[in-house]
Formats: C-alpha cells, sequence, structure tokens
C-alpha cells in the first residue's frame, strides 16, 4: 500500500535500516509497478509479521531533504530471500512514488527494517479481509500466511474495472473465497449480509482509501461487531496543505523549536535531535503521540477520535500542527 510520502532530514539511510538492491520490476498496470529488493550478498532478509510495511528512503525534495515513503509488503514473510512492494504512481504526490516507478536493476535502496501495525490476530476463528485499489498490497501479505498456516479467511476486493493489481495472483490463492467488486457502490450493495453472516470471533481486517475503511467501520458497528475485531489501515492523510510556521516550545528542557511551512514538527523535532517514536509517519498508527500542554493544534491525524481531538492535550507531530503561532509540548 502507498503512503503519502514526508521529507525527513539527515541520511539519506533510513535508520536503523538494510541497504539492498533492486533485483526486478514489473509494471502490474500503467500506474502500478512492483518491485523486488534483495540484498547484494544473497543473505537472507528479516522475517515479517504479515501486514508489515518498510519505510523507502526514495531521494531527496527540492528542498534537499530525504522523502521517506512507507510501503506494504507483498511477499513471503519467514526469512524472505527478497521483499517486494507495489507502489501506485501519484502524479499530485511529493515524487516518493515517482521515484519507486523510476528505479531499475542493479539501483541501490535504503529502507527501514519491517514494521508492523497491521498484523492479523491468530487466535481469530475466521479472517474476513477487504482491500481498496492499491490497499490490497498488505491484504495480499495477510492472505500468504492464511494459506500457508491453513487459516480460515475470505477475500474482498474493490477496484475500477480493469485496475485490479495482483488480482490474479490473489485468484492462485483464494479460489472460491475471493469476492470482487469493480465499484465502491456494488461493494457496499453486499457488504451488509458479509458482516451479519460471520462466526463468533471472526476479525475484519480493512485497507483502502478513507472512504471506504471509515463506511465499513461504521457498518460492523451497526452489525454488532465489536471495536476489537475490527483492523484497519487508511492509506495516509494525503497531500497537505503546508500550513503557516510556528513554534514549538519544549516544556521540560526550555528548547524552542522553529517549524517551517511545509515542515512537519516531526522531522523539525528530528532536524534538533530529538527521537520521537514512529512508524507510519502519516496520521495513521498512532506511535508518535506526543502530549500538548499549551496552544491550539491543527489535527490532521486519522488516529485520534473526535473527543481526544477536541481536548486539545495531544497530537500527531507527523501531520498535525498549531493552529497558531505557538504550541506547548511536554518534552
Amino acid at each position: 500500500m502507498t503512503l503519502m510520502s514526508e521529507a525527513s532530514a539527515g541520511s539519506a539511510r533510513a535508520e536503523p535500516g538494510l541497504y539492498l538492491s533492486v533485483t526486478d520490476t514489473i509494471e502490474l498496470s500503467p500506474t502500478v509497478r512492483h518491485v523486488r529488493l534483495a540484498d547484494p550478498a544473497g543473505r537472507s532478509l528479516p522475517s515479517f509479521t504479515p501486514g508489515s510495511h518498510i519505510v523507502v528512503a526514495c531521494g531527496t525534495g527540492p528542498d534537499g531533504r530525504v522523502r521517506r515513503n512507507s510501503y506494504s509488503l507483498t511477499g513471503p514473510s519467514f526469512e524472505p530471500d527478497h521483499y517486494a512492494i507495489s507502489v501506485r504512481l501519484e502524479e499530485s504526490g511529493r515524487g516518493g512514488s515517482r521515484w519507486i516507478h523510476d528505479l531499475r536493476v542493479g539501483d541501490p535502496v535504503s529502507i527501514s527494517t519491517p514494521r508492523s501495525a497491521f498484523a492479523p490476530v491468530l487466535t481469530a476463528r475466521h479472517h474476513v479481509l477487504v482491500a481498496g485499489g492499491i490497499g490490497v498490497t498488505p491484504i495480499l501479505s495477510h492472505v500468504r500466511a492464511a494459506v500457508q498456516w491453513a487459516r480460515s479467511f475470505e477475500v474482498h476486493y474493490v477496484f475500477r474495472d480493469g485496475d485490479g493489481p495482483h488480482l490474479e495472483e490473489l485468484l492462485k490463492l483464494c479460489g472460491g473465497r475471493l469476492r470482487t467488486y469493480d465499484s465502491g457502490d456494488r461493494f457496499r450493495e453486499s457488504v451488509d449480509p458479509v458482516l451479519l453472516d460471520q462466526p463468533i470471533g471472526t476479525h475484519m481486517y480493512v485497507c483502502g482509501p478513507s472512504g471506504l475503511v471509515d463506511d465499513l467501520a461504521t457498518r460492523a458497528r451497526a452489525a454488532g461487531w465489536p471495536g476489537a475485531r475490527v483492523h484497519y489501515e487508511h492509506f495516509g492523510v494525503g497531500a497537505l496543505d503546508p500550513g503557516a510556521p510556528f513554534t514549538a516550545h519544549l516544556r521540560r528542557s526550555g528548547l524552542d523549536v522553529a517549524v517551517d511551512s511545509g515542515v512537519s514538527l516531526l522531522e523539525a523535532l528530528e532536524s534538533e535531535g530529538i527521537a520521537v517514536p514512529n512508524l507510519c509517519r502519516q496520521g495513521v498508527c498512532g506511535e508518535c503521540r506526543l502530549p500538548v500542554t499549551g496552544g491550539g493544534v491543527d489535527h490532521r491525524d486519522l488516529y485520534l477520535g473526535e473527543a481526544e481531538k477536541e481536548a486539545g492535550d495531544c497530537l500527531m507531530p507527523c501531520v498535525s500542527r498549531a493552529s497558531g503561532q505557538r504550541l506547548e509540548l511536554d518534552l
């Protein structure tokens, strides 16, 4: 799955990371490219949990900062000899997907080690896997594991007619357990019976555009699904307004950090040597959550609930900003 790019300060190498090379590229469609990466010395790569992603250093932007994009891994997860990602070209993006589409066999690529924020629940009685468009990438990883370990599952794949990345591969893996829909409307017409006709102990995993994810989560709640059994991964918040510059005051250290327009608060903190745990850098996973002790927040994430946003006592610095000229953090 492609998430929107974030520029990062520092080296072009993602830390901690792996330094791999491109071994193959396949054009899955006019806009989706499949890229395989392997260790130049031929060594096995670290195993990963199905649904994991890697952060790729996708060259540098016009401002000289390294672009880092997150992409879901689609290949085998146990001691793999390569990592595979599929990337849709986003012409309106900040250049990360174009960088991936320009890669050639033999090119070096710097990545993070795999990170998991969308893992399957091993105790689930049944797995309902839902993919929208390029959101099929982490779902494909789930399917591989479910087939390998003989888990009960079904897949629902929504895509525009003629644009279904990895469809042939899913057909081979799933057989009759795959249902496809050529529009969101067709999927919505069919999904309510799917939600109602599941054994107790079923878990659902959804990856796709925010509209699909949010609508399906609402329908699942209405059908009586406990929230803990609905797992989702958005594409990310998309292209953001660069926002006005502001100052972040770190209350405990007394440091003032300038955050320029077009630079995220997370990037500004990292440029000052302040480490903030993070995974997706897209306002989705909640890993970089920071406490706010003063100032208004322009919330742009997809993680916090409305009540949490109204409280104004925390933010996701990877995407959210100050709503005024100054913001105070408990750092």
